[in-house]
C-alpha cells in the first residue's frame, strides 16, 4: 500500500481539482478518476495500491458506494483508506457508506480544513507540513 498515493474519484473536474489542491501540499501524489469503474481500471492497469481514496457518491457507470464495496472485496486493497466526499447528507446514506467500508464521510460543500482534519483523524497526515491548514 502506497500511503502517499491518493485517488480523487469524482465526475466533476472542478471538484477533482479542489481536492487535488488540498492533497498535494500534504505530500500526496494524486491520481484522478471520473467514476468508480475508471478508478478500478487505473488500479488494475497501472498496478496501483493507493493508500487513500476520496470518493463522490453520485457518478455514472459505477457510483461511490459500488466502488467502496468493490474495493472491500479485494484482499490486496483492504488497507486503502476510503473517504466519501459527497452531497448525500441523509443519515441513512452515511450509515450505508460506513457499513460498506468507508472510513469517513464529508458532506459537500466542505472547507479545506475539514478535509485535513479528517485526514489527521485517520492518521493519514502525521505531521502537518508548513503552510498546511492546521
Amino acid at each position: 500500500m502506497d500511503t502517499k498515493l491518493a485517488m480523487v474519484i469524482d465526475d466533476s473536474r472542478a471538484m477533482r481539482g479542489i481536492l487535488k489542491r488540498i492533497l498535494l501540499p500534504l505530500g500526496f501524489e494524486v491520481r484522478e478518476a471520473t467514476n468508480g469503474k475508471n478508478a478500478l481500471d487505473q488500479i488494475w492497469n497501472d498496478n496501483l495500491q493507493p493508500g487513500l481514496a476520496l470518493i463522490d457518491w453520485n457518478m455514472p457507470e459505477m457510483n461511490g458506494l459500488e466502488f467502496v464495496l468493490a474495493v472491500r472485496k479485494q484482499k490486496h486493497l483492504r488497507q486503502m483508506t476510503l473517504m466519501m466526499v459527497t452531497t448525500e447528507s441523509e443519515h441513512g446514506q452515511i450509515v450505508r457508506a460506513l457499513a460498506a467500508g468507508a472510513h469517513e464521510y464529508v458532506i459537500k460543500p466542505f472547507t479545506a480544513e475539514a478535509i485535513v482534519d479528517k485526514l489527521n483523524y485517520l492518521g493519514m497526515v502525521p505531521i502537518a507540513p508548513a503552510g498546511a491548514p492546521a
